[in-house]
């Protein structure tokens, strides 16, 4: 029998129809989507795929009592303990999320490779295990020497142990490929962002922090060395225009990086904390002259992918992760000096130009990036690799 032919077999039931697949998705808070990109990407795709007749499971942390089994537009949302242990405790909750799915789906699909050696426990019982390596997550300051050594072997790890990965970034899939040329095949899938129009974004909102649209720059991001904040706030300090750079992200001062951007508040450096609502950070995005992106050790990441998604002219630092996404609806920098000049040409672009790089940087969003086209893709790989088990049920609550 030829590939194409198995593959259809796979696909389809005893009657030709497409076959039901039971998909467990592991590594995220849970959904609704309230907190970051592994929430909005496990909501977006499960959706979807469960209004196309699969049978889909996403797993969500609870407190001490336990949560009976809910249903979210669709997808069963299973609650599991997240122990209170500090660092280690989200690995306690993967660990035990993976013991519950261990048996019962077709395909059990982890974000994440934190808990990758506990992968095992699925694919005992013959269930194919997908992992999500989700860009360079041991190179991020965030983490101890520990931990960091722990993540480079769960990197390598979960090329063992996994029947694919899956990267959201060519560049992230390329990396692994070479690195581990024997270890499971890793497919490219991207994230996916959802088109924001200029109607939909109140400019009133920007009252609310003094601003004016399309005068001032915007950053979202955590303040963490790897993206870059301080360069970006000293390059607009050598820019030394009017318009204000505003800084969405928790800014406390916790930590001595932290520090030292808090130093640099101005009314040019706003830092305005965290914005949850996702009206008013809509409106902070279309409004915006241009958006600043320092982002290094990711793949495709969310707030790059949503900035273009709302039509922003994007400055990126430059990497292979972010020229992959912003094309040339970006420039880049690698110093504050480089980041300077840029600004200096943001702000002395007529308001036609404006409006071309708007659409251009949806254009992009709309070929690539739709949450549509992401779950095809991944429809797709489902159904020629996972071939659906006889009927024994998912676990009980």
């Amino acid at each position: 029998m030829s590939a194409s032919a198995v593959r259809a077999t796979k696909a389809c039931g005893a009657d030709g129809a497409p076959a039901t697949l039971r998909i467990a998705i592991l590594g995220a808070r849970g959904i609704p989507a309230s907190y970051g990109g592994f929430e909005t990407f496990a909501e977006q795709l499960a959706t979807r795929l469960a209004s196309r007749g699969h049978q889909v499971t996403v797993y969500a942390e609870c407190g001490d009592q336990p949560v009976a089994d809910t249903v979210y537009q669709g997808v069963r949302v299973r609650s599991r303990r997240r122990p209170r242990w500090g660092a280690a405790s989200v690995l306690a909750y993967d660990c035990a999320c993976l013991w519950d799915a261990r048996r019962g789906y077709d395909l059990v699909y982890m974000l994440g490779y934190g808990a990758a050696w506990a992968c095992w426990w699925p694919r005992v019982f013959g269930v194919p295990v997908w992992i999500n390596v989700d860009g360079l997550e041991w190179a991020r300051s965030k983490w101890s020497w520990g931990a960091r050594t722990y993540l480079r072997c769960m990197e390598w790890v979960s090329t063992k142990v996994a029947t694919r990965l899956i990267a959201d970034a060519e560049a992230i899939a390329q990396r692994f490929r070479q690195n581990y040329p024997s270890g499971a095949p890793t497919s490219f899938v991207a994230y996916g962002a959802e088109l924001v129009q200029p109607e939909a974004a109140d400019p009133s909102v920007l009252a609310m922090w003094g601003l004016q649209a399309h005068r001032y720059m915007l950053v979202v991001a955590r303040p963490e060395p790897e993206n870059h904040i301080l360069e970006i706030v000293q390059g607009h300090l050598l820019h030394g225009g009017e318009w204000p750079l505003v800084v969405v992200g928790d800014v406390s001062g916790g930590t001595p990086y932290q520090q030292q951007l808090k130093a640099l508040a101005s009314e040019r450096v706003q830092f305005v904390g965290g914005i949850y609502d996702v009206a008013q950070l809509q409106s902070l995005r279309v409004h915006a002259a241009c958006y600043l992106h320092g982002h290094s050790v990711g793949g495709t990441n969310p707030s790059l992918l949503e900035a273009l998604a709302c039509g922003n002219w994007v400055i990126a630092h430059d990497n292979p992760y972010n020229r992959e996404v912003a094309r040339d609806a970006a420039e880049y920098f690698h110093t504050p000096e480089q980041l300077a000049r840029c600004l200096d040409r943001v702000a002395g672009q007529e308001a036609g130009l404006q409006a071309r790089r708007a659409q251009h940087a949806r254009a992009i969003v709309s070929a690539h990036y739709t949450w549509d086209g992401i779950t095809d893709a991944y429809e797709v790989l489902m159904r020629a690799e996972c071939k659906p088990l006889d009927p024994v049920g998912v676990p009980k609550p």
